[in-house]
């Protein structure tokens, strides 16, 4: 993990990979009829798999967060060891949160979606610096 931008791409490639597992989840207990229709019937996923679409809808919110942040920075090139390190311990804690959603560990997931959280917020606060 060298740059800020490499981390931004490793974490849309993590995304991509929670949308086919929670695909294929899906497949498994809903049917590919149900999946290749237009859904109006609404139907629970459960389990892992719902977990799993829990964790990617809250991963996807860390994205929407997290990419403007990098690309703000990008822009005011501002990259520094500050910001490499931030990213880092988002990637981290990102890749942590989804198995521990997964695997229902409540305490522990709480404590590495705050992580993330709170490295994204640094980012922020020195894109807002740079400036």
């Amino acid at each position: 993990m060298s740059s800020e931008p490499t981390i931004l791409a490793l974490y849309g490639l993590i995304l991509c990979l929670l949308v086919f597992l929670k695909a294929s989840g899906a497949l498994g207990q809903l049917g590919i009829g149900y999946l290749l229709s237009a859904r109006d019937e609404k139907r629970e996923l459960t389990g892992i798999t719902a977990r799993l679409d829990r964790a990617l809808a809250n991963s996807t919110t860390a994205m929407v967060l997290f990419a403007p942040a990098v690309l703000i920075l990008g822009q005011l090139g501002a990259f520094s060891a500050a910001t490499l390190t931030a990213a880092q311990v988002f990637l981290v804690a990102r890749v942590l949160y989804v198995p521990a959603y997964a695997l229902g560990l409540t305490g522990i997931r709480s404590a590495i979606w705050l992580a993330g959280f709170a490295a994204t917020i640094v980012l922020y606060l020195i894109a807002l610096m740079a400036a």
